[in-house]
Formats: structure tokens, sequence, C-alpha cells
């Protein structure tokens, strides 16, 4: 599967422990990646610098859906699901 142009559903809501590249804590769940074009595609692509976290995502049916609103909606679930605070309730 590949990703929709537009959606950036991943690059917006989940949160990146590790530093990326002008987020050197990482980036927080709901702040858009800085490195994301208007378009919604990602400037790190193919670049060394991109997050380990970044290139293991892979789209999927289960995760993106057919719309960029279940894609947001999957991963809001998911990042509420896993952060530290919650994940132990």
């Amino acid at each position: 599967m590949n990703c929709r142009v537009g959606c950036a559903a991943c690059c917006v809501v989940i949160s990146i422990s590790s530093p990326i590249p002008g987020l050197p804590n990482g980036k927080p769940a709901g702040l858009r990646c800085p490195h994301l074009t208007e378009d919604g595609r990602c400037k790190l692509f193919g670049h060394a610098s991109r997050p380990a976290i970044c290139v293991r995502l892979t789209p999927s049916l289960e995760m993106c859906g057919q719309t960029d609103e279940h894609a947001y909606r999957y991963l809001r679930d998911l990042e509420e699901a896993t952060r530290p605070d919650t994940a132990s309730r």
C-alpha cells in the first residue's frame, strides 16, 4: 500500500521520542512534523536523517483505511493506548 498524498496522519498524530532534525527532544503527538511539505510529503524521505520509527512505519489498510479521517482516528487511538501515562491503566 502507498501513502495517500496529503494525508500525513502519521507525521502529525504520533509522537516521536527520539531526536529528529530540528526537534532534539523528539516530536510530541499532534504536532505537524516540520519536515512535511505543504502537500504532506516528507522532506526527509530517503535521507539518513529520517527517524528510524518513520522508516519502519509502513502504510497498511488497517492503519490507513480508505480515508484520511480513518488514519487520523486509528493513529490517535493507538497513540492514546500506548502513551506511557495511560498504557498501564
